[in-house]
Parts: structure tokens; sequence; C-alpha cells
């Protein structure tokens, strides 16, 4: 073989590193992702259907799980082998290993398509393509002004082109509409911890700091499905008897616990902040928080103390359904690992895509800044980033209301920088936008947006009420979609723009830890592919943008060093020959210094370098069934609790893996986890097909029975599009600090059958 690129997997914030080569002659061994064991079910074990389908062993083989031979429809044009690297250590998903399978997909969308009035797309030239677009943009800005243009970016984006996105929207565009799907993922998370730490990154420590840990809370994440080569950290956690997994099913990490492994905590679905305030009232008043770190390194612990008071555990028992005893076995737990060999508490989308998604997330920091984890060698509080750059997506300019360096667009003096790195007065320089929720929601409107971008985003199926979101798609003056593939949303542009892969690009990402990581070209693109920096390079020369717009990623990446010098996020002291040379760079990496790869060693990000405790309490709406979802699902009787979330074959919204043959296979569609007591009860057996609905919404699919799922709620991956689309029937209800929507408890209705006039494929025998 030739000697091969080192590179990072284009998927979750985890970046596993690997290596792409050309191979000299014959393909390689694929299967797909099939273990090394030869097994062909993806890494499952031969547990029972009722542990949440997959082993804690089963999990764990996926960690450094091999490649064999099948399934994928032409040979990739690339080789695949897992690098060593502090976070994968050499391993790979299947999603890892199958990625190069779509560099050559049939289906690459290869040279720009305009849809016609007939409703088809058809190609037409990139010049041609280009003078639609200015012509539409300059005809929006004249008849409704600026902001009826709007960019809606993706977490998946380097950070060259995340960066060169945000100044192409607020200066070519000239528009204040622009947010991103990060929005959905990360966006209560960054909101606690900066009110909190003064400071918003996923991990502050390296994600091997967990090896070393005694005790592992993690609330809302399972990492064994959605990054299995994490689970590998856990493991010290484990043989310790102190890994402790909060999640209402009993997901394979929820089975990581077992054999002594630690414990499952399964609370109600939308209860995790009242089960955090349990936990803290147990470390107050049985002593075992750190009171030296509290007087030295903290301010609000007094209102903290008087905001948990009425959450003793048997009272919170009967709130959650977490039995008290397990709530004190946890608390002191955590704090005999905060003595002894280490303590951390972790969440993830579970505990935060809830309309209190901050107050849960700052519950947690609350938590662990009263047992002195923040700050320490040895333990601390961290959120596990999912999209490949989510952390650098929203530090560099596609968030509403920021400007790059993670400076609030607000700032006056945030401005001034800005203004004087891009050359233009400030006055040009928009004000805050929409968050995504409410831009999407105004698509279409007279005073809304009516001519839109997106960029790495497929919300047709990602984003809540997608009925909704779809409608308003199809009411928009125009659309362009860049993208690889013709995805759900791509489906409704009137302009698709076909952009390069992950393995045809050179940039930056920033993975899950602070750290800024070199993507490197393996290949070129397909000829009449263009790189998204040179598409909004033509653009802005096109719409006589003001300052300069280079398509070369080396140097936006240059501009984006002086762009967030001094900033929060300060990438100054990095450059590509660094990351080159293999450097470890963990932001803030100021001109001079050598990066920070643990944050709040010394002090904390707000002035006087103390963290802030934030009292809070539960202060949700009502999830009960309203009248006009009852009345729109046509039901009468018990609604249940709809949780969403992801599998291990699939990312995001599926619009790559649905295309990798060999994941397709494992997971040809949706499937809705009902516990057996629930199914009985509406005559529904193993593999019928159900229907599942409310006001918003109806979908269909097969249903799937385990213990492993509370008798209330059930579960559907949101990875499929159109009649399983599991965001038709969620909520565009949103947190009013974080903008992010209520993700985890729309009520439904489950009943056997199709939905009414509905046709699906529901991925039988034959059809697979």
């Amino acid at each position: 073989m030739t000697a091969g690129a080192a590179t990072h997997c284009p998927y979750c914030a985890l970046q596993c590193a690997m290596t792409l080569t050309v191979p000299a002659s014959g393909r390689p061994a694929d299967d797909g992702g099939r273990s090394a064991t030869g097994a062909d079910d993806g890494g499952r074990s031969a547990a029972s259907a009722d542990d949440g389908g997959r082993s804690a062993a089963g999990a764990a083989s996926l960690a450094g799980a091999a490649p064999s031979s099948a399934g994928v429809p032409e040979a990739p044009l690339l080789d695949i082998t897992g690098r060593d690297f502090p976070t994968n250590r050499g391993g790979l998903c299947r999603k890892g290993w199958t990625s190069a399978s779509l560099l050559n997909h049939p289906g690459r969308v290869t040279e720009p398509l305009l849809r016609g009035a007939d409703g088809v797309h058809r190609p037409i030239g990139w010049d041609k393509a280009l003078e639609l677009i200015t012509t539409a943009v300059k005809a929006t800005r004249a008849r409704f002004g600026a902001d009826a243009v709007g960019v809606f970016g993706g977490g998946g984006l380097t950070n060259e082109k995340a960066y060169l996105l945000g100044k192409f929207a607020r200066l070519a565009l000239g528009t204040s509409r622009i947010d991103y799907n990060g929005r959905f993922c990360m966006s209560s998370a960054a909101a606690a911890g900066m009110r909190a730490f003064g400071l918003d990154r996923g991990l502050p420590f390296p994600l091997a700091d967990l090896d070393s840990a005694s005790t592992i809370l993690m609330l809302g994440s399972n990492v064994a499905e959605t990054m299995p080569p994490f689970v590998q950290h856990l493991q010290g956690a484990r043989d310790a008897g102190g890994l402790i997994v909060v999640d209402p099913r009993r997901s394979a990490t929820a089975v990581f616990t077992s054999d002594g492994g630690g414990l499952h905590l399964q609370p109600l679905p939308g209860t995790d902040l009242a089960l955090l305030l349990g936990l803290s009232h147990v470390v107050i008043h049985e002593g075992l928080a750190d009171a030296g770190y509290i007087a030295e390194r903290t301010t609000g612990y007094e209102a903290l103390v008087r905001s948990v008071a009425s959450y003793w555990p048997e009272r919170v028992q009967t709130v959650t359904g977490v039995p008290a005893g397990l709530i004190r076995d946890t608390a002191r737990r955590l704090a005999d690992g905060a003595r002894r060999g280490g303590s951390y508490i972790l969440t993830g989308r579970g505990v935060e895509q809830h309309v209190d998604g901050t107050d849960t997330a700052t519950a947690a920091i609350n938590l662990s800044l009263l047992l002195g984890l923040p700050g320490s060698t040895r333990s601390g509080y961290g959120t596990l980033t999912g999209q490949g750059n989510g952390q650098g997506g929203r530090e560099h300019g596609q968030k509403a209301d920021q400007l790059p360096g993670y400076r609030k667009i607000t700032d006056p003096s945030a401005r001034a920088h800005m203004a004087a790195v891009w050359g233009v007065p400030e006055a040009l320089i928009p004000g805050p936008g929409l968050p995504a929720v409410e831009l999407l929601r105004s698509l279409g409107r007279h005073d809304g947006v009516r001519c839109l971008f997106v960029h790495g985003a497929n919300v047709a199926v990602s984003a809540p009420d997608a009925n909704a979101v779809i409608a308003g798609l199809r009411s928009l003056d125009f659309l362009v979609v860049c993208d690889f593939f013709m995805s759900e949303t791509a489906a409704e542009a009137d302009l698709i723009l076909p952009v390069t892969q992950w393995a045809e690009e050179e940039g930056t990402l920033t993975n899950l830890e602070g750290r800024v990581l070199r993507r490197r070209r393996a290949l070129a693109p397909p000829p009449g592919v263009r790189s998204e920096l040179w598409i909004m390079a033509r653009l802005a020369e096109m719409l006589e943008a003001p300052s300069m717009f280079s398509e070369d990623p080396e140097t936006v990446f240059e501009e984006l060093r002086l762009a967030s010098e001094g900033g929060l996020a300060d990438y100054s002291g990095i450059d590509y020959a660094m990351l080159d040379r293999g450097e470890a760079a963990y932001w803030p990496y100021p001109t001079g210094s050598t990066g920070t790869p643990r944050l709040f060693l010394d002090s904390f990000a707000h002035a006087g370098g103390r963290a802030v405790f934030t009292a809070v309490t539960p202060r949700r709406r009502s999830f009960s069934a309203t009248d006009a979802d009852r009345a729109g699902a046509g039901q009468s009787g018990t609604a249940m609790t709809l949780l969403t979330g992801r599998l291990m074959e699939h990312y995001q919204s599926g619009a790559q893996t649905r295309r990798v043959a060999a994941l397709a296979a494992a997971q040809p569609g949706a499937r809705l986890q009902i516990h057996p007591a629930a199914a009985a009860a509406q005559g529904i057996a193993e593999g019928d097909v159900v229907s599942i609905s409310n006001g918003r919404g109806e979908v269909s699919c097969r249903a799937e029975l385990s213990t492993g799922i509370r008798p209330e709620t059930v579960f559907l991956p949101f990875h499929f599009p159109e009649l399983e689309s599991a965001n038709r029937l969620t909520e565009a209800v949103t947190d009013p600090i974080s903008g992010m929507p209520e993700f985890k408890t729309s009520k439904v209705w489950v009943r056997p059958g199709a939905g009414v006039s509905q046709t699906i494929d529901l991925h039988n025998e034959e059809a697979s």
C-alpha cells in the first residue's frame, strides 16, 4: 500500500484517529464493521432481548472491532485502519470502518442540480448555479430586507468552513439569521457551563483522565452505542464497581454496570433535575461536601443549600421512581471516589434535550462543585459533545449570538475586534439573530426567512415538529442546500450544490476534549464537486462583499487565529505546522502558550476566578397530554412518553449511514421499543406493525418488546425519514435560556397497525 493520510473519522466528536490509504492492488477485506471474531451481529452478544439489546461485553468489543468482507455494493476507494490515539487507541466502530464506502457511492451528487417546474432536479453548470443564487439573494434583500436571507449550518463542518460561514452570512449576505444544528445538541450544556464556569468546553480535561477514575456518574448518554470506542475509558470505574448510569432505558451502557460494575438508576423521563437535587441534598446533609473547596473556589453556596432543602431522597423517589436507597448510595459513592480514586460527572443529551435542559445541566454542575470535582487533576465534570465538530462549530460564528472566539455578538469590544480583523466598519456586522427553532419557524413568513442556505444539516429529519419544518422549507422563495447526497432536506431544495466529503478536503476540527485536530485530504473529489470554501468565496465576490474570502483552508485558519485571539476560545497559538507535527493542541491556546489540556486548575473564567452555584428547581411545564394532542391524534386513553435517541449503526439523521449497505442491513428501519406489559395492554406482539401518533403527526414501524424500558415510556431512534421519522412527533418548544428543543418527553398514543391511509416500507425480509 502507498503511504496513508493520517486523519480522523467523519462522524462523532470522539474523532477517532484513522489512516486512509489507496490500495496498490486488490481490495481490502471489509465486512462493514463486523467484529474480529467473525461474528456477523455487529458486536451483539447472546444476551437476552431484555438487556437493552446488547451486553456490556458486546459493547466493549465494538471499541476495537476490525473489519472483514461483506455487504458494500462498491469497493471503497480507500482502505481504513485505526490509528493509535488517546481517544480511540486504534479502535473504530462500525460507522468508522465503513465510512470510505460513501466516497464513491452511486447516490453521490456530483454536479449542481436545479429543480424544474415539474419538481425534478436536473444538472446545471456552476456558473448558472452561482448566478441563480446571486439573483435570488439580491431580490430577497431588495424586497424583504437582509434578514429575509437565512443560513442553517452544521456541527460537522470543519472549523474553517464554520468560521467562513459565519462571516459569509454577516458580511456577504448581510443577515443576522444564522444558526446551526448544534442548537439541538450542546446548547443547554454550553449555557450551563458558561454561567457556572464562565467558559464552555465539552470536556475540560483529556478523555484519558477517565481511565484512572474509581467513580463515574453518566447521565443521559449511551456511549456504548453512540461512541463505542469510548467504553474503554469506563473500564477502570467499572472494575472498581463505580460506574453509575442514569437512563430511563436499560441501554447498552446501562448494562455495562451489571455483574458488580456499578449502578443503573432508571428515572421517569424528564425528572433528572429532581434526581440531581436529591443527590445534592444527600451530599450536603450527610456532610459529604468539600467545605474547603466550596469556601475557596465558589460563590452562591448558601442559596444552593436552601434550594435543595426540600429534596430529601424519599420525596425524590416519589417524583423520579428511583429508590431513596439508590440515591443515597450514589451520592456516597461519588463523595468516596472524590476522596480516594477520583470522581467524574458526565452529562449527555438525554438530560439536556429538555425545556429545562440548562437547569438540569446546571444541577449536575452544582453537584460536581459540592464535591470539589472541577479544576482537579483527578476528578471533574464534563459534557459529551455529539457531532464531529460540535465543539469548534459553535465557537467561531455559526451561533446566532456569537462571533469567533466564543465572543458575544452584543459585546462592543468583541464587535470592534472582529471589525478590525475583517477590515469593515463595526456597523456592518449585524446583531444577534434567531436560535434554530425560531429560525426554522420563521421560514416562508412575510417577516421571516424567504431565502435559505443549508450547510451540513438535514433539518427535514433532525428538527423537532418535522412536518412543520418541511412545510416551512416548501414555502420558501428559494432554498439552496449544500450536500453530497440527496438528503431529505436536499430533496426539497430549489438548488443543490455538490460539496466535498471528509477525505477530499483539508482542515481542522475540535473534538470533545477541546483538542484541535487536522483533517487531511486523501484523494481528489469528483470533477464537478466543490468545497464550500470555494462556493462562499465565489458568491462573496459576486455579491460584492467587503473583506476577504479565501478558498484555501490554511489561509482561512490563519484568519480564524486572528479572529479568536483574546477570546474565550483562543486558537491564536495553533497553526497547521504544529498540528502536522502531531503536537497536542487544547484550546484556549494563546500565542506563546502551550495550550490548556485541563481547565480551571487555578481559577475559573468568571471575574474573581470563582465558580458560581446557581440555584435551580423544577419549573417545567406540564407534559400531560393536551386536548389538542389528544384530538389531533384521534385517541382516547392514556398517553405514553416518547424518548428519542440513536442506534449504534446510524448517525444523526442517517443521511449518510442509511446509504452504507452493511449498516442499513443491520438496522434497516425504525423499531418502537416498548415494554411487554404496555404492548400486551394494546394487543401488540413482537414484530407487529404499530402506529405512534399525536397532534403533530403519525409514524409507523415495527414493535420491539423489551423489559429494559419503563412501562409508561416508548423509544424511537431519530435516524429515519418520512413515515418512520420520530421528529414528526416531537414538539418545537424550547429551553428559554439555551433554545434547546424538547426532544425527550413528547406524549404519544400507540396502537396496533399502520396509520390510516399510510403506506410504508416496513423492511421485511424480502425487502431487506
